[in-house]
């Protein structure tokens, strides 16, 4: 189900837009329809405002006085953060509930019209964020005249947002509503074609770290690793063999749509470097910022994986902070790190350098496949559309168990002495 938030700054005509794709059929939930509901009377909500307002926040009807309650908020900046402390929780778990009762009905499509989509740290929650754009002047007037307020009121009103300029950029989709209704709603109309079209594609679920027989330490058919895989419900898998490139050319030649090759690179500092999308093997031993290099010059992604792995020489994350930055991806989750602390210091490590994030199940055995899902939109199989869409991805798995690294172990007795196959 894509999920959609339509925002933008007061008097934008976000809520023109939302009324238009509803005569269309589409699920719609306002943030303001919710803070109405949940300060009905009896509710907590009514409550809770009452006891830290008093009751000159109520109408003779004991309903609240909405007209009121502005004002105090508008002229008291600590009154304004005190209501949001108390309504802001309840509309977003309004809001998700009506968001699940949506995915329980099969919808493919939901939009969330949320004014204060930024100013709440809540962009997040969405697939995808549209913006609806007008300039000052034309919301201020619209202030005046559909609202009511002097031009004071409508002034502050507008300044306790975030300026549109901050907005815009942090949107994937802008709306410009400086024309008429008619150039809003032709446009409205044109973004939600898109957007229904991208509801319909479904979601794309990726591996971006596994292993064939190609590895030293792995028996897996490389044919058997791409059915179980599809099987799991996978639609595209990275093959990264240790140091070889082989199986994963012949493989994503057999395979275009299906699989990435890869390499997964013991560089001379003993550092795990994985090339995605690569055409020539990079030598064993190669240094790790060089490695990097000869990844780009192939037009490959530089991946970094499990950069707080214990038992090697970089354990600790020794490079991680050199080498983040160089990479465009951070594997922040390994099915086979077992301290759930590994991959939460890889998340951080990606968060603070601005990273792409990855995962990967880091497979050496059958049994691993699809403990690790990249869930994206479906794009096309090539390395700059997958950066596009690990910028929009969102990753879940579980932990492999502790016996896969016997697996691997045997892999590497079995291959050191073939004899032992008999």
């Amino acid at each position: 189900m894509l999920n959609v938030a339509l925002t933008g700054n007061v008097a934008s005509g976000k809520s023109t837009v939302a009324a238009h794709w509803a005569q269309s059929g589409i699920p719609i939930i306002s943030a303001d329809e919710l803070s109405r509901l949940v300060v009905l009377p009896g509710t907590p909500g009514i409550q809770a405002v009452r006891n830290v307002f008093g009751d000159k926040i109520l109408t003779a009807e004991g309903t609240l006085d909405r007209a009121g309650l502005r004002a105090i908020i508008l002229s008291d900046e600590e009154a304004r953060r005190k209501l949001e402390e108390i309504l802001h929780p309840l509309i977003w778990e309004r809001r998700y509930e009506w968001v699940e009762a949506r995915r329980v009905e099969g919808e493919h499509l939901v939009i969330s019209e949320i004014p204060l989509l930024f100013e709440t740290g809540r962009e997040d929650d969405f697939d995808v964020i549209v913006f609806v754009d007008a300039k000052e002047s034309e919301r201020t007037q619209r202030l005046i005249q559909t609202r009511g307020l002097n031009s004071e009121e409508a002034k502050r009103l507008i300044g306790v947002q975030i300026e549109a300029s901050v907005k815009r950029p942090r949107a994937d989709y802008v709306l410009s509503n400086n024309g008429t209704l008619e150039d809003l709603n032709s446009s409205a109309d044109e973004l939600l074609k898109e957007l229904q079209s991208r509801a319909n594609m479904g979601t794309l679920c990726m591996d971006l770290h596994l292993h064939t027989a190609g590895s030293f330490d792995c028996l897996s058919d490389p044919d058997a690793v791409l059915d179980t895989a599809l099987e799991q419900g996978l639609g595209r898998i990275a093959i990264t063999d240790h140091n070889e490139l082989e199986v994963a050319l012949q493989m994503a030649d057999a395979y275009p749509d299906l699989v990435i090759p890869g390499e997964e690179i013991k560089t001379e500092e003993s550092i795990d470097v994985i090339g995605l999308y690569l055409s020539e093997l990079i030598p064993k031993g190669t240094p790790a910022i060089e490695t990097i290099g000869r990844i780009r010059e192939q037009g490959g992604i530089p991946y970094l994986p499990h950069p707080y792995a214990a038992g090697k020489k970089g354990a600790g994350g020794r490079f991680a902070e050199e080498l983040a930055p160089l990479c465009d991806v951070v594997e922040i989750f390994n099915a086979r790190l077992h301290q759930p602390k590994q991959n939460r210091l890889a998340g951080e490590l990606a968060e603070r350098h601005g990273s792409l994030c990855g995962g990967g199940s880091d497979a050496h055995t059958l049994g691993e496949l699809g403990s690790v899902s990249v869930e994206v939109q479906p794009h096309p199989n090539q390395a700059s559309a997958l950066r596009l869409a690990l910028a929009k991805g969102r990753i879940t798995g579980s932990v492999s168990s502790h016996l896969v690294h016997i697996a691997s172990t045997w892999a590497k007795f079995r291959k050191k002495f073939p004899i032992a196959q008999t």
